[in-house]
């Protein structure tokens, strides 16, 4: 559970199919929140099997309770092992496990454009505005409305209304027609004295981990591309039996899918994960500077009100992470500033280049697939790669009068390369704007 590379289908196959029960259930024991909020054992158990069966309806390959328990699990990760969770009260932890857990609830497995063309009810509810979005929170709300799920019975008013506010600004946040907004906003925290709007903090992290697989080892990332996948070209099928422009990325003929996944990483995933790696940054330091100004030290601000069940649960880990060396050590400075390791990168540049070697390997076929076995490949392909561009350049130097039609050759190949990468940049900016 404290892994950034923790294997949620494991944990799946091992609870029998409840992965996202067990998450959150292990998560409120770390945080004592149903000691805390007097949270009827029985009512959670019910709220949660009825969250795992909305997550069913539709028999999503990728919007399902699995992806519902990745999502939480990675939020609890960013949050305790970057330490903001010592930035936050109980309420907003127990607001924060809550959103993760139940942001894609009863998802249909289409997407938002999807329901705005076909006019759905759900269109029709939310007047096109983050129609899922909305769905996902208005629908929780409305099932813990239900004596038998009603885990929020014993708050307050007040903490009831922040409560509620701050899970659905944070499950709206996951609509990726508002992305590149919200790494705008955040961004222009980021240059400000001030320090960073709790809400908008939680929210970006949700949104990171709601996107994060490529940012995981190759296996799970390549998993879950691969489910997604079946998604969009479920939903790409219907449009085209129902007459409908097929959406970005939905084409099962002519996806192209190491370059979507290499857009993907490029444009949307990692800038994101680099502005949150910031915003962690700041917010760390304003509260190292905060507590300095108080007369403690680093490490007593980020020990002394830790839960004792995290602090239990630390102490077990594995002293051999760099996340855990963190959280059991000293801040990692720079000059005046503290800086989170970010264990994403390194994932990030791999899977990156294992993409590139495969579309290099498979040159435009469409809709690849790369099997665990052709992982262990890529670096002997990269190899064979140089070999192969050797041995042409001793041809080119013993044929000197093909000189001009290799230069033709190698133009035509550019013009393939930059056609290619223009048609994905559309591609992505598309699909963001009509979902």
């Amino acid at each position: 559970m404290d892994e950034w590379c923790f294997d949620v289908f494991d944990l799946d196959d091992q609870s029998n199919g409840h992965s996202l029960k067990y998450t959150v259930i292990e998560l409120f024991q770390r945080f004592d929140l149903t000691s805390k909020y007097r949270i009827n054992p029985s009512s959670l158990d019910t709220f949660l099997t009825k969250l795992e069966q909305g997550y069913s309806k539709h028999h999503n390959p990728y919007h399902n309770l699995v992806h519902g328990a990745d999502v939480t699990q990675t939020v609890y990760q960013v949050l305790t092992q970057s330490k903001l969770i010592h930035w936050l009260t109980d309420l907003e932890i127990f607001a924060t496990i809550i959103a993760a857990a139940i942001h894609d609830f009863e998802h249909t497995g289409t997407t938002n454009n999807f329901h705005i063309n076909t006019q759905s009810d759900f269109a029709m509810l939310y007047n096109d505005k983050a129609v899922l979005e909305n769905h996902h929170s208005s629908s929780t709300f409305r099932l813990l409305r239900s004596e038998d799920c009603n885990i929020l019975h014993k708050l307050a008013r007040a903490e009831y209304r922040e409560f509620r506010s701050l899970v659905i600004d944070m499950v709206l946040a996951t609509d990726m027609s508002s992305h590149f907004q919200q790494i705008k906003t955040m961004k222009s925290m980021l240059s400000m004295p001030e320090n960073i709007d709790k809400s908008k903090a939680l929210s970006l992290v949700l949104h990171c981990a709601d996107i994060s697989h490529p940012a995981k080892q190759w296996d799970l990332h390549h998993r879950w591309t691969m489910s997604l996948l079946d998604e969009f070209f479920i939903q790409g099928d219907m449009e085209r039996d129902m007459g409908l422009p097929l959406s970005p990325l939905c084409d099962r003929h002519n996806t192209l899918v190491p370059e979507s996944q290499i857009g993907f990483i490029d444009f949307i995933v990692e800038p994101s994960f680099q502005v949150m790696g910031d915003m962690l940054d700041k917010v760390m330091t304003h509260l190292s500077e905060s507590t300095a100004s108080e007369g403690n030290k680093d490490d007593d601000v980020f020990e002394s009100d830790k839960p004792k069940a995290l602090v239990k649960h630390t102490e077990s880990c594995s002293q051999t992470s760099p996340w855990m060396s963190l959280l059991n050590g000293k801040l990692k400075k720079k000059g005046n500033s503290i800086q989170i390791p970010r264990a994403w990168e390194e994932y990030l540049k791999e899977n990156r280049n294992s993409w590139k070697a495969l579309a290099r390997k498979d040159g435009r076929k469409t809709s690849s697939v790369l099997s665990e076995e052709d992982k262990p490949q890529l670096d002997k392909k990269t190899s064979d790669d140089k070999s192969e561009k050797d041995k042409d350049a001793l041809e080119k130097e013993s044929k000197p009068n093909d000189k001009s039609s290799e230069v033709k050759k190698n133009e035509e190949v550019d013009l393939k390369k930059n056609t290619k990468g223009t048609s994905l940049g559309v591609k992505f900016k598309s699909r963001l704007k009509k979902k």
